[in-house]
């Protein structure tokens, strides 16, 4: 009874998991392989005047020398000939008819705006993507994130866009500014169908401290380039959510930045997004990660009882509250599972250099350490170290207070419980 047909801004696609405007999605060959392998949609590598790219343009963030966690890059749009990039739009739309095209713009004139439109309508493609985003080279022209960071210039172009179109219009977002509101009800007020965030932060991924050259290293040089993956999820996921709850705001979202699994698409959905584009886990692993992400997903839904992915968008948003709101009466503390627990001591160090000083040797010779409950404030940092999993989890107190919150106490309406470890 599960039902993976997403449907943004009126592009449809069979499942909500696009390709990204990027390398996976950068010519008809890969984005017919991407659908042949499950993919329900792809956001054609932004068309503009084609440039050329430098060599070398990638540049990670290791965790622990291995998992890339960051990504970055200093590639621009394409460079590849508008008319073979059209033909090839059309191509791959007349072949695959029930999956989402969608055509990444990003020009500078109005006149220009108008012809790109009219040849990407076309191909018969789904949908645009006008690239506000690109927070390296472009900007520094006028385009990418130059647009974006000033909502003036994202509504007008915005409006050019819908006049010129036929299709819907997607507006690609960038999160280089700092509040994401204002730039979102911009765009809704050019007209925007919709709107696609985050596109990549602006950033230096690391040095070469051997050459003291920046990476990703172009001779002697390099430059600031856009940071994606893992990392960035939290960011992508905090703009969506704060675009979904904004009152004044009702486009449907295309969530990116950092989608990694099926979980991470879910994250995305429940916050506020219609569908999620993935791009730097497609480069890392390859396009069959959405077999998984799709299997995931059918099979979240199926226990949650989600019978369309429109049920599960936005179903998280209301738990957002501001932090003078939160009730400083709720208590959890840690509970270590003896059963599980290896001796490893790392919540112990952690709790002793980083937090509360609450987690102790054990007193009978074990190998389980002992958490002094009188003493923890339940900060997590214990469970968010320990190795194994549910060896340590989080579990609510009943201290006898009624809830409270810092502004109703600040109104003197309530009392807040005492402060552990005060005497």
């Amino acid at each position: 009874m599960v039902d993976l047909t997403s449907n943004c801004a009126g592009i449809v696609s069979p499942n909500p998991f696009w390709l990204a405007s990027a390398p996976p999605a950068n010519s008809g060959a890969q984005i017919q392989r991407a659908f042949d392998l499950g993919w329900g949609g792809a956001v054609w590598k932004t068309l503009g005047t084609p440039i050329q790219n430098v060599s070398s343009r990638f540049g990670a963030v290791k965790y622990k020398g291995v998992a890339a966690i960051g990504f970055n890059n200093i590639e621009l749009i394409t460079d590849r000939p508008l008319e073979v990039n059209f033909k090839e739009i059309y191509e791959t739309k007349k072949k695959y008819p029930k999956h989402a095209v969608v055509v990444s713009l990003m020009v500078e004139t109005k006149e220009e705006w108008k012809d790109m439109i009219k040849r990407s309508i076309d191909t018969g493609a789904d949908g645009l993507e006008l690239n506000f985003g690109c927070p390296h080279g472009m900007c520094e022209r006028g385009m990418g994130s130059a647009v974006g960071q000033e909502p003036a210039v994202n509504e007008e172009i915005t409006s050019w866009a819908v006049e010129y179109s036929t299709i819907p219009v997607l507006v690609k977002l960038t999160p280089n500014v700092g509040d994401i509101v204002p730039h979102g009800l911009a765009a809704q007020r050019g007209g925007g169908h919709g709107v696609s965030l985050i596109n990549t932060i602006k950033s230096i991924i690391g040095v070469d401290i051997d050459r003291m050259v920046m990476e990703p290293r172009v001779g002697n040089q390099s430059s600031n380039g856009g940071y994606c993956g893992p990392a960035v999820k939290p960011i992508a996921l905090h703009m969506v959510a704060a675009l979904c709850r904004e009152e004044g705001f009702n486009l449907p979202i295309s969530g990116i930045g950092g989608v990694s699994n099926w979980r991470d698409a879910v994250e995305f959905l429940l916050l506020g997004a219609s569908n999620v584009q993935v791009c730097t886990e497609v480069m890392l692993r390859g396009y069959r990660v959405v077999e998984d992400m799709i299997e995931g997903l059918t099979q979240y839904m199926r226990d949650k009882e989600f019978e369309t992915i429109d049920q599960m968008v936005g179903k998280a948003s209301p738990t957002f509250s501001e932090w003078g709101n939160l009730d400083l009466n709720y208590e959890t503390v840690a509970k270590i599972d003896a059963d599980k627990c290896i001796g490893c001591n790392l919540c112990m160090v952690a709790c002793h250099d980083g937090a509360h000083q609450c987690i102790h040797p054990s007193d009978n010779g074990t190998r389980v350490p002992i958490v002094d409950e009188s003493e923890c404030v339940g900060c997590n940092l214990c469970q968010i170290v320990c190795p194994v999993d549910d060896c340590i989890t989080m579990e609510e107190v009943d201290n006898g207070h009624a809830p409270a919150t810092w502004n109703e106490h600040m109104a003197g309406l309530k009392q807040l419980r005492p402060k552990k470890g005060a005497h």
